[in-house]
């Protein structure tokens, strides 16, 4: 992507194309997908080592990928994204509503 010659990296903003609000940039969607998927991997190796399974750790982390990249993929990551970008359009109407009454009554 380029703006008047220049080269942006995907989530890069410039002054005259603003990304629309409730779209989350590559930096906010890491974090999202780092928030879920940390608590899972902690929670399923907590449960695979209670159950004390004697599998190799090749087919634990099989076996824990697979429960926890669909349930983040498909599941909670779109759930958060979903509430960010509510949160994000809630905060950028508030935000022209600020300068709509700021600017009547200048």
């Amino acid at each position: 992507m380029e703006h008047e010659g220049k080269p942006l990296a995907a989530d890069e903003l410039d002054t005259q194309h603003h990304r629309q609000p409730g779209i989350a940039s590559v930096h906010v969607r890491a974090l999202i997908t780092w928030i879920v998927i940390f608590p899972l991997a902690a929670l399923g190796m907590t449960v695979m080592g209670i159950l004390n399974l004697d599998w190799p750790p090749v087919l634990r982390a099989l076996v824990l990928t697979l429960v926890v990249v669909p349930t983040a993929v498909y599941f909670a990551v779109p759930r958060l994204l979903m509430l960010y970008g509510r949160i994000s359009i809630a905060a950028h109407n508030r935000s022209r509503r600020r300068a709509t009454r700021t600017s009547a009554t200048s």
